[in-house]
Protein backbone atom coordinates (compact mmCIF):
# COMPACT_ATOMS: atom_id res chain seq x y z
CA UNK A 1 0.00 0.00 0.00
CA UNK A 2 2.62 2.41 1.12
CA UNK A 3 4.63 2.35 -2.61
CA UNK A 4 0.90 2.77 -4.29
CA UNK A 5 0.56 5.75 -2.35
CA UNK A 6 4.26 7.34 -2.84
CA UNK A 7 3.18 6.78 -6.42
CA UNK A 8 0.26 8.59 -6.51
CA UNK A 9 2.04 11.27 -4.12
CA UNK A 10 2.60 14.71 -6.14
CA UNK A 11 6.43 15.17 -6.39
CA UNK A 12 8.58 17.49 -8.66
CA UNK A 13 11.12 14.27 -8.54
CA UNK A 14 9.00 11.29 -9.28
CA UNK A 15 10.51 11.33 -12.79
CA UNK A 16 13.92 11.92 -11.61
CA UNK A 17 16.18 9.19 -13.98
CA UNK A 18 19.46 7.99 -13.73
CA UNK A 19 21.50 7.30 -17.27
CA UNK A 20 25.30 6.32 -17.30
CA UNK A 21 27.26 8.19 -19.55
CA UNK A 22 29.44 6.29 -22.56
CA UNK A 23 32.37 4.12 -21.11
CA UNK A 24 34.63 6.54 -22.84
CA UNK A 25 33.25 9.23 -20.63
CA UNK A 26 34.28 6.99 -17.47
CA UNK A 27 37.58 5.40 -15.99
CA UNK A 28 39.22 2.66 -16.86
CA UNK A 29 41.59 -0.10 -15.93
CA UNK A 30 41.89 1.48 -11.99
CA UNK A 31 42.90 -1.13 -9.65
CA UNK A 32 40.17 -0.20 -7.04
CA UNK A 33 41.04 -1.64 -2.81
CA UNK A 34 40.10 -5.02 -2.27
CA UNK A 35 39.61 -3.82 1.90
CA UNK A 36 36.46 -5.22 3.28
CA UNK A 37 35.77 -1.70 5.50
CA UNK A 38 32.12 -0.05 4.56
CA UNK A 39 34.01 3.07 2.53
CA UNK A 40 32.93 4.54 -0.35
CA UNK A 41 36.07 4.77 -1.71
CA UNK A 42 36.08 7.36 -3.79
CA UNK A 43 35.63 11.12 -3.82
CA UNK A 44 35.08 13.20 -6.66
CA UNK A 45 35.45 17.53 -6.87
CA UNK A 46 34.87 19.97 -9.69
CA UNK A 47 38.23 19.25 -10.51
CA UNK A 48 39.34 15.72 -9.32
CA UNK A 49 38.41 11.70 -8.87
CA UNK A 50 39.92 10.17 -6.52
CA UNK A 51 39.65 6.20 -5.74
CA UNK A 52 41.55 4.37 -3.07
CA UNK A 53 43.34 1.37 -5.10
CA UNK A 54 45.14 -1.56 -3.84
CA UNK A 55 48.95 -1.55 -3.15
CA UNK A 56 51.24 -4.16 -1.97
CA UNK A 57 52.65 -3.60 1.12
CA UNK A 58 51.55 0.42 1.57
CA UNK A 59 48.24 2.63 0.72
CA UNK A 60 47.54 4.71 -1.69
CA UNK A 61 44.90 6.65 -3.85
CA UNK A 62 44.56 7.15 -7.38
CA UNK A 63 43.68 11.87 -7.88
CA UNK A 64 42.60 11.98 -11.85
CA UNK A 65 42.03 15.28 -13.20
CA UNK A 66 37.58 14.95 -13.81
CA UNK A 67 38.48 15.36 -17.45
CA UNK A 68 40.75 12.99 -18.02
CA UNK A 69 38.28 10.34 -18.70
CA UNK A 70 39.47 7.07 -20.61
CA UNK A 71 42.17 4.12 -19.82
CA UNK A 72 44.13 4.63 -16.31
CA UNK A 73 47.88 4.30 -17.39
CA UNK A 74 49.45 1.47 -15.28
CA UNK A 75 52.18 4.38 -14.62
CA UNK A 76 49.72 6.82 -12.91
CA UNK A 77 51.44 8.62 -10.34
CA UNK A 78 48.99 7.82 -7.23
CA UNK A 79 49.48 9.65 -3.54
CA UNK A 80 51.75 7.00 -1.60
CA UNK A 81 52.72 8.19 2.05
CA UNK A 82 50.76 5.51 3.91
CA UNK A 83 52.51 2.67 5.56
CA UNK A 84 49.11 0.33 5.71
CA UNK A 85 45.88 0.36 3.24
CA UNK A 86 43.79 3.12 3.50
CA UNK A 87 40.22 2.86 4.40
CA UNK A 88 38.73 6.21 3.55
CA UNK A 89 39.48 9.83 1.30
CA UNK A 90 37.31 13.03 0.98
CA UNK A 91 38.19 16.03 -0.61
CA UNK A 92 37.77 19.12 1.60
CA UNK A 93 34.56 20.86 0.66
CA UNK A 94 36.57 24.27 0.98
CA UNK A 95 39.61 24.15 -1.52
CA UNK A 96 38.87 21.63 -4.48
CA UNK A 97 42.86 20.76 -4.41
CA UNK A 98 43.10 19.39 -0.94
CA UNK A 99 41.92 16.01 0.44
CA UNK A 100 42.29 14.31 3.80
CA UNK A 101 43.03 10.35 3.68
CA UNK A 102 42.84 8.05 7.28
CA UNK A 103 44.43 4.23 6.57
CA UNK A 104 45.25 0.82 8.87
CA UNK A 105 48.63 2.90 9.62
CA UNK A 106 46.53 4.76 12.34
CA UNK A 107 47.72 7.89 11.08
CA UNK A 108 45.07 10.52 9.26
CA UNK A 109 46.70 12.97 6.14
CA UNK A 110 46.41 15.88 4.21
CA UNK A 111 47.41 15.81 0.75
CA UNK A 112 47.24 19.11 -1.54
CA UNK A 113 47.06 18.60 -4.85
CA UNK A 114 49.44 20.11 -7.36
CA UNK A 115 47.32 22.58 -9.74
CA UNK A 116 46.93 20.75 -12.86
CA UNK A 117 46.83 17.15 -11.39
CA UNK A 118 50.14 14.93 -10.41
CA UNK A 119 52.94 14.56 -12.19
CA UNK A 120 54.91 12.34 -10.20
CA UNK A 121 53.73 9.72 -6.75
CA UNK A 122 53.06 12.49 -4.18
CA UNK A 123 54.69 10.85 -0.92
CA UNK A 124 54.47 13.97 1.43
CA UNK A 125 51.55 15.36 3.15
CA UNK A 126 50.57 18.54 4.28
CA UNK A 127 50.22 17.88 7.42
CA UNK A 128 50.13 14.53 9.17
CA UNK A 129 47.19 13.93 12.13
CA UNK A 130 48.52 11.73 14.75
CA UNK A 131 46.28 10.46 17.84
CA UNK A 132 44.45 6.85 16.86
CA UNK A 133 46.44 4.22 18.67
CA UNK A 134 44.31 1.64 16.10
CA UNK A 135 43.53 2.14 12.34
CA UNK A 136 41.99 5.34 11.32
CA UNK A 137 38.70 4.32 9.44
CA UNK A 138 36.62 7.40 8.49
CA UNK A 139 37.40 11.22 8.02
CA UNK A 140 34.77 13.84 7.06
CA UNK A 141 35.32 18.04 6.87
CA UNK A 142 32.97 20.22 8.62
CA UNK A 143 30.45 22.11 6.15
CA UNK A 144 31.14 25.94 7.35
CA UNK A 145 34.28 26.01 9.26
CA UNK A 146 37.80 26.45 7.56
CA UNK A 147 40.19 23.81 8.14
CA UNK A 148 38.24 21.79 10.59
CA UNK A 149 38.17 18.12 10.09
CA UNK A 150 36.52 15.06 11.81
CA UNK A 151 38.31 11.34 12.27
CA UNK A 152 37.03 7.99 13.85
CA UNK A 153 39.48 5.18 14.33
CA UNK A 154 39.05 1.67 15.70
CA UNK A 155 39.98 2.76 18.94
CA UNK A 156 36.52 3.33 19.40
CA UNK A 157 37.95 7.39 19.18
CA UNK A 158 36.62 10.53 17.42
CA UNK A 159 39.29 13.08 17.18
CA UNK A 160 38.47 17.09 16.14
CA UNK A 161 41.21 18.52 13.98
CA UNK A 162 42.12 21.85 12.78
CA UNK A 163 44.31 20.64 10.02
CA UNK A 164 45.66 24.64 8.75
CA UNK A 165 47.81 23.78 12.68
CA UNK A 166 47.91 20.52 12.85
CA UNK A 167 46.16 20.84 16.53
CA UNK A 168 44.03 18.41 18.03
CA UNK A 169 41.11 20.35 19.36
CA UNK A 170 38.54 17.49 20.83
CA UNK A 171 39.09 14.01 21.75
CA UNK A 172 35.83 12.05 22.43
CA UNK A 173 36.09 8.52 23.64
CA UNK A 174 33.10 5.97 22.42
CA UNK A 175 32.24 2.42 23.97
CA UNK A 176 32.36 0.63 20.72
CA UNK A 177 34.09 0.86 17.11
CA UNK A 178 32.44 3.58 14.64
CA UNK A 179 30.68 2.85 11.88
CA UNK A 180 29.80 6.30 10.39
CA UNK A 181 30.05 10.15 11.96
CA UNK A 182 27.90 13.06 10.11
CA UNK A 183 28.36 17.17 10.62
CA UNK A 184 24.92 18.69 11.25
CA UNK A 185 24.14 21.22 8.50
CA UNK A 186 26.14 24.48 10.59
CA UNK A 187 28.28 21.37 11.96
CA UNK A 188 27.88 22.16 15.59
CA UNK A 189 26.71 18.89 16.52
CA UNK A 190 27.39 15.28 14.85
CA UNK A 191 25.70 11.88 14.89
CA UNK A 192 27.65 8.64 15.13
CA UNK A 193 26.96 4.86 14.77
CA UNK A 194 28.69 2.45 16.72
CA UNK A 195 28.93 -0.91 17.10
CA UNK A 196 26.90 -1.65 20.23
CA UNK A 197 23.68 -0.40 17.44
CA UNK A 198 23.13 2.81 20.01
CA UNK A 199 22.74 6.09 17.88
CA UNK A 200 24.43 9.35 19.46
CA UNK A 201 24.28 13.10 18.87
CA UNK A 202 27.57 14.91 20.29
CA UNK A 203 28.68 17.92 20.76
CA UNK A 204 31.17 18.56 18.26
CA UNK A 205 33.09 21.10 20.15
CA UNK A 206 33.25 19.77 24.01
CA UNK A 207 32.30 15.97 22.83
CA UNK A 208 29.59 15.58 25.28
CA UNK A 209 26.63 13.51 24.23
CA UNK A 210 23.47 15.23 23.80
CA UNK A 211 21.15 12.58 23.02
CA UNK A 212 21.60 8.71 22.40
CA UNK A 213 18.76 5.74 21.95
CA UNK A 214 17.83 4.02 24.90
CA UNK A 215 17.30 0.85 22.09
CA UNK A 216 19.47 -0.33 19.50
CA UNK A 217 19.16 1.75 16.41
CA UNK A 218 18.41 -1.06 14.32
CA UNK A 219 18.72 -4.93 15.88
CA UNK A 220 21.25 -6.56 13.12
CA UNK A 221 24.65 -6.67 14.20
CA UNK A 222 25.90 -5.36 10.65
CA UNK A 223 27.07 -1.90 10.60
CA UNK A 224 24.53 0.82 11.07
CA UNK A 225 24.93 4.16 8.97
CA UNK A 226 23.66 7.41 10.05
CA UNK A 227 23.16 10.73 7.80
CA UNK A 228 22.74 14.31 10.20
CA UNK A 229 19.94 15.95 7.87
CA UNK A 230 18.67 19.65 7.61
CA UNK A 231 15.93 20.36 10.03
CA UNK A 232 16.82 18.85 12.72
CA UNK A 233 16.39 15.19 11.69
CA UNK A 234 18.87 12.05 11.57
CA UNK A 235 18.11 9.32 8.67
CA UNK A 236 19.76 5.81 9.41
CA UNK A 237 20.25 3.06 7.61
CA UNK A 238 21.16 -0.67 9.12
CA UNK A 239 19.57 -4.18 9.36
CA UNK A 240 16.66 -6.08 11.61
CA UNK A 241 17.43 -8.81 13.84
CA UNK A 242 16.10 -10.92 10.73
CA UNK A 243 18.55 -9.21 8.81
CA UNK A 244 16.44 -7.20 6.08
CA UNK A 245 17.68 -4.27 5.42
CA UNK A 246 15.89 -1.00 6.49
CA UNK A 247 15.93 2.58 6.96
CA UNK A 248 14.82 5.18 9.50
CA UNK A 249 14.16 8.67 9.90
CA UNK A 250 14.94 10.28 13.38
CA UNK A 251 14.29 13.28 15.65
CA UNK A 252 17.83 14.98 16.44
CA UNK A 253 16.90 16.65 19.15
CA UNK A 254 14.81 13.57 20.90
CA UNK A 255 16.16 10.98 18.76
CA UNK A 256 12.64 9.79 18.50
CA UNK A 257 12.46 7.86 15.77
CA UNK A 258 9.88 9.21 12.80
CA UNK A 259 9.63 6.58 10.32
CA UNK A 260 11.03 2.80 9.69
CA UNK A 261 10.60 0.98 7.00
CA UNK A 262 11.73 -3.07 5.47
CA UNK A 263 13.93 -3.14 1.97
CA UNK A 264 14.94 -6.28 1.24
CA UNK A 265 16.93 -9.13 2.16
CA UNK A 266 20.35 -8.20 0.55
CA UNK A 267 22.88 -8.37 2.53
CA UNK A 268 25.27 -4.92 1.54
CA UNK A 269 25.64 -2.36 4.22
CA UNK A 270 23.17 0.53 2.37
CA UNK A 271 25.47 3.75 2.38
CA UNK A 272 22.87 6.74 2.39
CA UNK A 273 23.46 10.13 0.16
CA UNK A 274 22.01 13.51 1.25
CA UNK A 275 20.84 16.33 -1.08
CA UNK A 276 19.67 18.78 1.51
CA UNK A 277 19.08 21.67 -1.54
CA UNK A 278 16.32 19.19 -2.52
CA UNK A 279 15.91 16.61 0.51
CA UNK A 280 16.70 13.42 -1.69
CA UNK A 281 18.28 10.68 -0.25
CA UNK A 282 19.89 7.89 -2.64
CA UNK A 283 20.39 4.75 -1.01
CA UNK A 284 23.66 2.82 -2.44
CA UNK A 285 24.32 -0.68 -1.49
CA UNK A 286 27.86 -2.69 -1.30
CA UNK A 287 27.38 -5.03 -4.16
CA UNK A 288 24.00 -3.68 -5.07
CA UNK A 289 23.47 -3.00 -9.12
CA UNK A 290 20.12 -0.64 -7.86
CA UNK A 291 20.13 2.94 -6.17
CA UNK A 292 16.97 3.50 -4.75
CA UNK A 293 15.87 7.22 -3.96
CA UNK A 294 13.52 8.61 -1.51
CA UNK A 295 11.93 12.32 -1.17
CA UNK A 296 12.39 14.01 2.76
CA UNK A 297 8.80 15.66 3.88
CA UNK A 298 7.14 16.92 6.54
CA UNK A 299 4.17 14.84 5.95
CA UNK A 300 3.94 11.35 7.49
CA UNK A 301 5.54 8.70 6.03
CA UNK A 302 8.35 11.38 6.15
CA UNK A 303 10.66 9.39 3.73
CA UNK A 304 8.98 8.70 0.42
CA UNK A 305 10.21 6.05 -2.20
CA UNK A 306 10.36 8.04 -5.96
CA UNK A 307 11.97 5.58 -8.18
CA UNK A 308 15.18 3.18 -8.47
CA UNK A 309 18.19 3.15 -11.05
CA UNK A 310 19.05 -0.51 -12.35
CA UNK A 311 22.06 -1.60 -13.95
CA UNK A 312 23.76 -5.20 -14.10
CA UNK A 313 27.25 -4.23 -12.29
CA UNK A 314 27.60 -4.18 -8.65
CA UNK A 315 28.64 -1.20 -7.06
CA UNK A 316 31.91 -1.68 -5.45
CA UNK A 317 32.40 1.78 -3.91
CA UNK A 318 31.00 5.57 -4.98
CA UNK A 319 31.89 9.20 -5.33
CA UNK A 320 29.16 11.86 -5.16
CA UNK A 321 29.76 15.50 -7.26
CA UNK A 322 28.69 18.73 -5.85
CA UNK A 323 26.46 21.02 -7.58
CA UNK A 324 29.06 23.05 -8.44
CA UNK A 325 29.98 20.21 -10.67
CA UNK A 326 26.72 19.23 -12.15
CA UNK A 327 25.69 20.26 -15.41
CA UNK A 328 22.53 23.00 -14.72
CA UNK A 329 21.21 23.31 -18.46
CA UNK A 330 20.63 19.78 -18.47
CA UNK A 331 18.69 19.90 -15.20
CA UNK A 332 21.10 17.82 -13.18
CA UNK A 333 20.62 17.07 -10.01
CA UNK A 334 22.88 14.44 -8.84
CA UNK A 335 25.59 12.52 -10.50
CA UNK A 336 27.11 9.18 -8.73
CA UNK A 337 30.52 7.62 -9.68
CA UNK A 338 29.85 4.26 -9.56
CA UNK A 339 33.12 2.20 -8.79
CA UNK A 340 33.07 -1.41 -10.36
CA UNK A 341 35.12 -4.63 -9.43
CA UNK A 342 35.89 -4.62 -12.84
CA UNK A 343 38.53 -1.29 -12.18
CA UNK A 344 35.51 0.71 -14.28
CA UNK A 345 34.21 3.99 -12.79
CA UNK A 346 30.86 4.22 -14.33
CA UNK A 347 28.95 7.68 -14.48
CA UNK A 348 25.61 8.20 -13.67
CA UNK A 349 23.70 11.71 -14.08
CA UNK A 350 20.38 12.04 -12.60
CA UNK A 351 18.28 14.39 -14.28
CA UNK A 352 14.90 16.16 -14.02
CA UNK A 353 13.12 15.82 -17.26
CA UNK A 354 12.09 19.31 -18.36
CA UNK A 355 10.78 21.00 -21.48
CA UNK A 356 12.46 24.37 -21.04
CA UNK A 357 15.32 25.34 -21.71
CA UNK A 358 15.08 28.46 -18.94
CA UNK A 359 16.69 28.20 -15.48
CA UNK A 360 14.50 25.66 -13.24
CA UNK A 361 14.83 27.69 -9.79
CA UNK A 362 12.84 25.27 -8.00
CA UNK A 363 15.51 22.25 -8.83
CA UNK A 364 18.19 24.78 -7.74
CA UNK A 365 17.65 26.73 -4.76
CA UNK A 366 21.04 28.65 -3.26
CA UNK A 367 23.82 25.68 -2.48
CA UNK A 368 27.08 25.41 -0.49
CA UNK A 369 29.92 27.39 -2.09
CA UNK A 370 33.74 26.66 -1.89
CA UNK A 371 34.00 28.99 0.46
CA UNK A 372 34.82 28.58 4.03
CA UNK A 373 31.79 30.34 6.46
CA UNK A 374 34.02 30.88 9.37
CA UNK A 375 37.51 30.57 10.44
CA UNK A 376 38.30 27.04 12.13
CA UNK A 377 39.76 28.79 14.96
CA UNK A 378 36.60 31.14 15.49
CA UNK A 379 34.24 27.84 15.25
CA UNK A 380 36.27 26.22 18.00
CA UNK A 381 35.86 29.77 20.36
CA UNK A 382 31.94 29.46 19.72
CA UNK A 383 30.93 31.08 16.90
CA UNK A 384 28.51 29.10 14.30
CA UNK A 385 27.50 29.47 10.68
CA UNK A 386 25.69 27.89 7.96
CA UNK A 387 27.51 27.28 5.02
CA UNK A 388 27.93 30.11 2.38
CA UNK A 389 25.41 29.37 -0.22
CA UNK A 390 26.02 30.56 -4.46
CA UNK A 391 23.17 30.57 -6.66
CA UNK A 392 23.82 28.30 -9.67
CA UNK A 393 21.97 30.62 -11.75
CA UNK A 394 25.64 32.51 -12.63
CA UNK A 395 26.94 29.27 -13.62
CA UNK A 396 23.58 28.40 -16.14
CA UNK A 397 24.07 31.73 -17.78
CA UNK A 398 27.64 31.40 -18.42
CA UNK A 399 27.22 28.29 -19.54
CA UNK A 400 23.89 29.64 -22.29
CA UNK A 401 25.92 32.43 -23.59
CA UNK A 402 25.79 31.70 -27.01
CA UNK A 403 22.30 31.33 -27.63
CA UNK A 404 21.42 34.03 -26.20
CA UNK A 405 23.46 36.15 -28.58
CA UNK A 406 21.46 34.25 -31.40
CA UNK A 407 18.27 35.79 -30.05
CA UNK A 408 19.72 39.66 -29.81
CA UNK A 409 20.86 38.91 -33.76
CA UNK A 410 17.72 37.82 -34.96
CA UNK A 411 15.95 41.17 -32.74
CA UNK A 412 18.22 43.40 -34.31
CA UNK A 413 17.14 42.06 -37.79
CA UNK A 414 13.71 42.37 -37.35
CA UNK A 415 14.29 45.96 -35.96
CA UNK A 416 16.53 46.82 -39.30
CA UNK A 417 14.47 45.52 -42.01
CA UNK A 418 11.36 48.47 -41.94
CA UNK A 419 14.13 51.00 -42.14
CA UNK A 420 15.46 50.29 -45.27
CA UNK A 421 15.15 53.57 -47.35
CA UNK A 422 13.22 51.73 -50.64
CA UNK A 423 12.51 48.14 -51.15
CA UNK A 424 14.66 48.26 -54.36
CA UNK A 425 18.38 49.02 -52.27
CA UNK A 426 16.35 46.19 -49.25
CA UNK A 427 18.66 43.33 -50.90
CA UNK A 428 21.89 45.63 -51.05
CA UNK A 429 21.12 47.61 -47.67
CA UNK A 430 20.34 45.30 -45.25
CA UNK A 431 23.02 43.20 -45.65
CA UNK A 432 25.81 45.20 -44.18
CA UNK A 433 23.16 47.22 -41.92
CA UNK A 434 23.00 43.90 -40.50
CA UNK A 435 26.87 43.25 -40.31
CA UNK A 436 26.85 46.95 -38.85
CA UNK A 437 24.23 46.57 -36.11
CA UNK A 438 26.19 43.14 -34.97
CA UNK A 439 29.28 44.80 -34.44
CA UNK A 440 27.99 47.24 -32.71
CA UNK A 441 25.48 45.80 -30.08
CA UNK A 442 27.87 42.59 -29.26
CA UNK A 443 30.24 44.59 -28.11
CA UNK A 444 28.08 46.90 -25.98
CA UNK A 445 25.94 43.96 -24.64
CA UNK A 446 29.15 42.25 -23.53
CA UNK A 447 30.52 45.07 -22.07
CA UNK A 448 27.90 45.65 -19.77
CA UNK A 449 28.43 42.32 -17.28
CA UNK A 450 32.28 42.92 -17.34
CA UNK A 451 31.96 46.37 -16.27
CA UNK A 452 29.27 45.32 -13.87
CA UNK A 453 31.29 42.59 -12.34
CA UNK A 454 34.79 43.29 -13.06
CA UNK A 455 35.48 40.26 -14.54
CA UNK A 456 34.09 38.15 -11.34
CA UNK A 457 31.63 36.36 -13.44
CA UNK A 458 33.92 33.93 -15.36
CA UNK A 459 32.63 30.22 -15.31
CA UNK A 460 34.08 27.83 -12.88
CA UNK A 461 37.19 26.35 -13.74
CA UNK A 462 38.32 29.24 -16.16
CA UNK A 463 41.44 28.61 -17.27
CA UNK A 464 43.17 31.76 -19.44
CA UNK A 465 46.83 30.47 -19.18
CA UNK A 466 45.18 26.96 -20.95
CA UNK A 467 43.59 29.13 -23.44
CA UNK A 468 47.08 31.23 -24.42
CA UNK A 469 48.50 28.00 -24.74
CA UNK A 470 46.03 26.23 -27.15
CA UNK A 471 45.71 29.35 -29.32
CA UNK A 472 50.07 29.28 -29.42
CA UNK A 473 49.41 25.85 -30.57
CA UNK A 474 46.76 26.33 -33.24
CA UNK A 475 48.74 29.10 -34.23
CA UNK A 476 51.87 26.79 -34.99
CA UNK A 477 49.50 24.33 -36.57
CA UNK A 478 48.76 27.58 -39.14
CA UNK A 479 51.97 28.42 -40.07
CA UNK A 480 52.87 24.69 -40.14
CA UNK A 481 50.30 24.59 -42.97
CA UNK A 482 51.06 27.82 -44.49
CA UNK A 483 54.36 26.53 -45.10
CA UNK A 484 53.33 22.96 -46.71
CA UNK A 485 50.41 24.53 -48.98
CA UNK A 486 53.80 27.16 -49.88
CA UNK A 487 55.72 24.39 -50.41
CA UNK A 488 52.78 22.41 -52.95
CA UNK A 489 52.77 25.57 -54.99
CA UNK A 490 55.90 25.84 -55.35
CA UNK A 491 55.49 22.25 -57.04
CA UNK A 492 53.23 22.95 -58.80
CA UNK A 493 54.74 26.03 -60.30
CA UNK A 494 57.17 23.92 -61.88
CA UNK A 495 54.88 22.24 -64.35
CA UNK A 496 53.15 25.75 -65.01
CA UNK A 497 54.20 28.95 -66.17
CA UNK A 498 54.92 31.61 -63.48
CA UNK A 499 51.50 33.71 -62.39
CA UNK A 500 51.26 36.66 -60.18
CA UNK A 501 49.08 34.62 -57.62
CA UNK A 502 52.49 32.79 -56.67
CA UNK A 503 54.18 36.25 -56.13
CA UNK A 504 51.46 37.55 -54.32
CA UNK A 505 51.41 33.88 -52.21
CA UNK A 506 55.04 34.59 -51.54
CA UNK A 507 54.61 37.88 -50.20
CA UNK A 508 52.09 36.75 -47.69
CA UNK A 509 53.93 34.26 -46.27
Amino acid sequence: GFYKMAFMRKSKFRHVFGKPLKKDDGYDNIRVTKNSWDSPFCSVNPKYIAIITESAGGGSFLVLPIKQTGRVEMNQPVVDGHKGPVLDIAFCPHNDDVIASCSEDCTVKVWQIPEGGLTRNLTEPVVELVSHIKRACIVTWHPSAQNILLSAGADSKICIWNVGTGELYVEINLPDLIYSASFSYNGNRFVCTCKDKILRVIDSRTGKVIKETKEPCHQGSKPAQALYLKHDKVFTTGFSRMSERQYALWDANTLEQMSLDEIDQANGVLMPVYDGDVEMIYLIGKGDSIIRYYEITDEAPYVHYLSLYQSRDPTRGFGVMCKRGLNINNCEIMRIYKLLNTGTVEVIPFTVPRKSELFQDDIYPDTASDQPAISGEDWFRGVDADPVLVSLKDMFASEMKEPAKVVIKSNILDKKVPATPSRRSEEVASTPQAKTAHSVVRPASEAAPAASGAGAELPPGFDPQGILEDIRKLKLIVKAHERRIKTLEERVAQYEAPSTDEDGLGETC
